[in-house]
């Protein structure tokens, strides 16, 4: 085959495309995955720390004591099973406070991320 005939051949032409694009494709479609993931954990410790704090400053007979408070916290936080360990409760100046604590683990190892630590805090006044 000669040299101009060579250039001119189209085929194979899409798996060198999609060899090309496809890291990138596949890169951005986990990245969206993972930030999704983030957000949903971030929102349910969220959650879990508002109701708890709540829970604690109107409902008194199922949230008395802080290890009630925060059993109450874990179960709120929907979508996530963090350990009661994960909230701590204390009596501050502007009322009941609720805060937690968690390490979000990426899904994806390839790419090497860190861990990243998630905070949430609420405080309802008493």
């Amino acid at each position: 085959m000669s040299f101009p005939r060579f250039c001119l051949d189209q085929r194979g032409v899409t798996a060198v495309e999609f060899a090309i694009t496809a890291p990138a494709f596949f890169g951005l479609v986990f990245l969206i995955i993972e930030g999704g993931l983030l957000m949903w954990t971030q929102t349910g410790l969220q959650h879990g720390a508002e109701m708890a704090a709540r829970c604690a400053t109107i409902n008194h007979t199922l949230c008395g004591s802080a290890t009630a408070i925060q059993n109450y916290a874990a179960q709120q936080s929907f979508g996530l099973n963090p350990p009661p360990s994960t909230f701590a409760y204390t009596a501050a100046a502007c009322g009941n406070q609720v805060s937690a604590s968690y390490t979000f683990r990426f899904l994806v190892d390839f790419f090497a991320l860190p861990s990243l630590g998630l905070t949430a805090q609420s405080c309802f006044p008493t």
